[in-house]
């Protein structure tokens, strides 16, 4: 079986889906298709897979390729070096992580000149293995038939002690390469171990905040991603340093690990004359070797977990903003409510246009609550008012009071609604390249109220507008890796745009951008002749577009409502 039809194969058993869907996915991505055309456009094809299940396949094909090829490089050096025996191939050819491969190929891999190279080419490893195999012997008197002279780069062994210093080197990093051995205590050390937080000496004060994980203990498997990544965060301010232990070892006259290493290579403390020495091998092995390589391998795993999480948490809570029910085309008003420097009021029309604006001061200190409701009155009159948006920032709850008594004051002449609105990322926004172009002549706070305005009537045109990371519908996005985060959140918006669609004549470029096959200057060309020459009135019409003529076989013209 080639390589392609096993990584179809595990696909299938992964996703719990068939060969042949995952198969016509994978034809279906190699040849240019997005997954949003793949999801809306080809389910015959896929047997009906959807959106997310489509993600998390060209996510793992990705990282199937990459261990394909990671395998055959492997392969290759080994086979190279002239050690590539048929057990060790059908180990490598067998392994179904990147990091069992890893594991595999560590023994082999080239690396610097360690102490236990330089003691094989001074002769000692004869000296290892017979005190390994017989520890009956005599550890000083075995060595004391590998003394020699210096010889060029490689020292002199002046006595017994360098000698089974050397020899000590040499099962050291055997012990330590060996990837059975390694997994399991990989694997004992995350299902079993401990995450202990402490508290630094003198960093009380200056490391308040994190004062819950000042004394913490945590099996490492179960650590939310939110405290794992708060206990990461007080680390890297050092406030906190982090452990990872197994229950017991305190306790225990021997590391419970030591035991497993001692066990695996059938090293037993009976009296014998090299049994204490192998065991000092052993407690080297794990306490230079192994346990600093395992802890920081684990503690990459748990923050590669928290990470993801906090990521699909951040990935969800967008989607439901970007896909919240828009209110409509109805002329709206947005109050962007504020205190000393007073609330910034915008009127857009129904499709989005600027109409109006004012400042008014119904708070603190001035308390002009009833010229402020005589003012949004008049321009609820003015522009024929529908809806009132709030911002949800400073002082929302009191504004939000005075929009209510707005409504019930015009109940007899004008039918409103108001509504609180999420006013994450309005500033950042407002003071984008993409505002000035658009509203140019308005001061950036009135620039967040219209943007407030907006997102009521239709929050994915307005929200796609803004860099998604700046939206903050999450926690410790700051802590998590920014390119897998901008990448998921990249995935969630065209996902989000290609699965309502856009219309084509009244869609923004920055909406359009974000159409499944066009980029941002495109868009902007498809903006610039829907301006000159007005609304499209058929799809066709889009091989007019400049760059976008020679590509009558984009997916994007499916997305267009119009």
């Amino acid at each position: 079986m080639d390589a392609q039809a096993k990584i179809i194969d595990r696909l299938a058993e992964e996703l719990g889906v068939r060969a042949p869907q995952v198969a016509a996915t994978v034809e279906l991505l190699d040849g240019g298709a997005t997954v949003p055309f793949i999801a809306r456009y080809r389910k015959e094809a896929t047997g009906g897979l959807d959106d997310t299940q489509l993600r998390s396949l060209e996510e793992r094909l990705g990282y199937l390729r990459e261990l394909e090829e990671r395998r055959e490089s492997v392969l290759a050096s080994i086979d190279e070096q002239g050690k590539l025996t048929e057990a060790l191939a059908a180990s490598i050819r067998a392994a179904d992580t990147k990091q069992r491969l890893e594991d595999l190929y560590l023994p082999y891999r080239k690396k610097r000149r360690t102490k236990a190279q330089i003691a094989r080419e001074a002769g000692l490893e004869p000296l290892a293995d017979a005190l390994l195999a017989d520890p009956t012997l005599s550890p000083e008197e075995q060595a004391a038939g590998y003394l020699r002279a210096a010889d060029g780069d490689i020292p002199a062994i002046e006595d017994a002690k360098s000698a089974l210093d050397g020899a000590k080197q040499i099962l050291m990093e055997r012990f330590a390469e060996e990837p059975e051995l390694v997994g399991q205590l990989r694997e004992r050390l995350w299902n079993e171990g401990v995450l202990s937080a402490r508290l630094i000496d003198g960093k009380e004060r200056e490391g308040a905040k994190f004062a819950d994980y000042f004394e913490h203990d945590e099996a490492i498997a179960k650590v939310p991603s939110h405290r794992a990544l708060a206990m990461f965060r007080g680390r890297n301010e050092g406030v906190l340093s982090l452990v990872i232990r197994l229950p017991g070892e305190d306790e225990a006259a021997v590391h419970p690990a030591q035991v497993a290493i001692a066990r695996h290579f059938e090293i037993q403390d009976q009296g014998r004359a090299a049994d204490r020495w192998l065991a000092e091998v052993v407690r080297w092995t794990w306490r230079v070797k192994l346990y600093t390589h395992l802890e920081t391998e684990l503690m990459g795993r748990l923050r590669e977990r928290a990470e993801a999480e906090a990521i699909g948490v951040f990935a969800a809570n967008l989607k439901d903003l970007l896909l919240a029910a828009p209110a409509g085309a109805k002329a709206t008003l947005a109050i962007d409510p504020g205190l000393r420097t007073g609330c910034k009021v915008a009127v857009v029309s129904a499709t989005g246009q600027f109409l109006g604006q004012s400042t008014i001061f119904p708070h603190a200190p001035r308390h002009q609550w009833n010229e402020s409701l005589a003012e949004l009155a008049r321009l609820v009159e003015a522009h024929d008012v529908a809806l009132i948006a709030v911002g949800n920032g400073t002082a929302s709850r009191e504004t939000d009071k005075l929009a209510g008594e707005l409504v019930k004051a015009m109940a007899g002449t004008r039918r409103l609604s108001k509504v609180m609105v999420s006013e994450a990322g309005a500033s950042v926004y407002s003071a984008s390249e993409y505002a000035s172009r658009e509203l140019p002549d308005l001061d950036v706070t009135v620039r967040g109220a219209v943007s407030i305005a907006r997102r009521l009537q239709d929050p994915l045109a307005e929200l796609v507008k803004i860099e998604p990371k700046s939206i903050g519908v999450g926690q410790y996005q700051h802590d998590v890796s920014q390119v897998q985060l901008s990448r998921s959140l990249e995935a969630v918006i065209e996902d989000c745009v290609n699965a309502v669609g856009v219309d084509l004549n009244t869609a923004s470029s920055a909406l359009l951008s974000r159409v499944a096959g066009l980029n941002a200057g495109l868009a902007e060309n498809i903006v610039a002749r829907r301006d000159a020459e007005g609304a499209f009135r058929s799809r066709r019409q889009l091989l007019d577009v400049s760059r976008l003529a020679p590509r009558p076989s984009s997916s994007a013209p499916a997305f267009f409502a119009s």
